[in-house]
């Protein structure tokens, strides 16, 4: 009788786990910015992501990288003086980043949020019909440099911000020109996720 015996479970322990990925933790988002352009010169397979709340150090941003590259990245941080805090192993078992941009369609409209910031375009002409968020003092500068223009011919936020929210709003740009098309002429960065 078949349906009497157990079916033996898979096991998802950590000892069958392959673990390929890994976080680099760091203090602040200027040292996460600053890792990120240097890692992505060396041409790593890194993004930034948003750490597992258990990770989070006050800085709402890591670097995910690839664990057989773990001895040449921390060699090349330590000749620029940037050490991460921290470097945790990724696994399915509670440790995955989170998600750094989320997109939501509206009909006509099409919004992605970065961390705390959002930028909406409207989807026929493609213009920046509104960006929110933040609470950095460049949010009201970008948003008037920004908002009626059509996404392509906005300044990447990067480019007139230095702070938390231009870099958050650079990622939610960057997506919305994948989604929306056009030519990108910002940093070339991939947010993918």
């Amino acid at each position: 009788m078949k349906w009497f015996k157990k079916e033996k479970k898979k096991d998802t322990s950590p000892r069958h786990e392959t673990v390929t990925r890994g976080l680099l933790i760091f203090s602040n988002t200027g040292h996460v910015m600053r890792a990120e352009q240097v890692l992505k010169e060396e041409n790593f397979d890194i993004k930034v992501v948003s750490p597992p709340l258990q990770y989070r150090t006050g800085c709402d941003l890591c670097v995910e990288f690839p664990l057989v590259e773990e001895l040449d990245i921390t060699r090349i941080l330590k000749k620029v003086k940037l050490v991460p805090i921290d470097i945790v192993s990724m696994s399915s078992n509670g440790s995955k980043p989170l998600k750094l941009c989320r997109t939501k369609d509206f009909g006509q409209y099409i919004m992605v949020r970065a961390a705390n910031m959002k930028i909406t375009v409207d989807k026929i002409d493609k213009k920046i019909v509104n960006l929110s968020g933040g609470g950095c003092p460049d949010v009201p500068y970008l948003a008037y440099e920004m908002v009626g223009k059509s996404i392509t011919e906005a300044p990447n936020p990067l480019l007139i911000g230095h702070t938390l929210c231009a870099y958050a709003l650079s990622t939610a740009y960057e997506k919305m020109i994948k989604i929306i098309g056009g030519e990108d002429a910002s940093s070339g960065r991939d947010h993918s996720g």
